[in-house]
């Protein structure tokens, strides 16, 4: 444990990977970091958790983390999308690590779409963050159903830094000490939350949200050409 946190058995501040692994199994929302340029996250088992902690209204849509091989197969079933393109979406999801949003087959009479998939979904699409860093790994696994949002309070942009969160968020969230020497609290101007793009059942792509994948590009239409070119059938 690092000087300045709090272990499993503390309930606020900054704490080690224990601590968020305890608060998470409790349903408290965590605050987690990512690994540059990207900036930090909010995450819980509870999507009003998630919610509350951000200062916005409960019930508000948030992202499904995309980081399960069981719940992604599940989701599988339920988009409206060819093999073709849900496989790109898996590898975008995974080696891209941009959040998406993606196409639900409309409810037929008497079908269902798995319960959790509700607080990702609004007006016929689902909302995937697909980042995946090797240090949080560990902690992810033990929540194949968990929802995502940006790191910051309304008004103010994501932070990038344990210290900067520990700043914006109220006490009583956790905020996930660094996890890597590179993961540190010096200048992090250059971070950004994570380009979310939107694919069409037809393969149309477009760009929902700027972010840190889409900025070394020269434009929004250069980026999508790279994405089309490399991970699109």
């Amino acid at each position: 444990m690092t000087a300045g946190t709090v272990g499993t058995g503390g309930t606020a501040g900054t704490v080690d990977l224990d601590g968020a692994r305890a608060a998470l199994r409790r349903g408290t929302a965590v605050v987690l970091p990512n690994p540059a340029p990207l900036t930090h996250v909010v995450a819980g088992t509870d999507p009003r958790a998630v919610n509350t902690a951000k200062g916005r209204p409960a019930e508000q849509a948030v992202a499904l983390w995309a980081h399960d091989p069981g719940t992604l197969a599940r989701l599988g079933a339920a988009l409206d999308l060819s093999p073709a393109l849900a496989a790109a979406a898996r590898r975008l999801l995974t080696e891209e690590r941009v959040t998406l949003l993606l196409p639900l087959l409309p409810l037929l009479p008497g079908a269902a779409r798995p319960d959790w998939l509700a607080p990702a979904t609004r007006d016929g699409w689902t909302l995937l963050f697909g980042a995946r860093w090797d240090p949080l790994l560990p902690l992810l696994a033990d929540h194949p159903v968990l929802y995502v949002s940006s790191a910051n309070r309304t008004g103010h942009p994501p932070a990038a830094t344990a210290a900067g969160a520990r700043a914006m968020f109220p006490a009583a969230v956790p905020v996930l000490g660094p996890l890597s020497p590179d993961d540190h609290d010096g200048p992090t101007h250059d971070r950004l939350a994570t380009t979310t793009l939107r694919l069409h059942p037809d393969g149309r792509l477009d760009l929902h949200r700027p972010g840190a994948q889409d900025r070394p590009y020269p434009g929004p239409e250069a980026y999508l050409a790279h994405v089309r070119s490399t991970f699109l059938p």
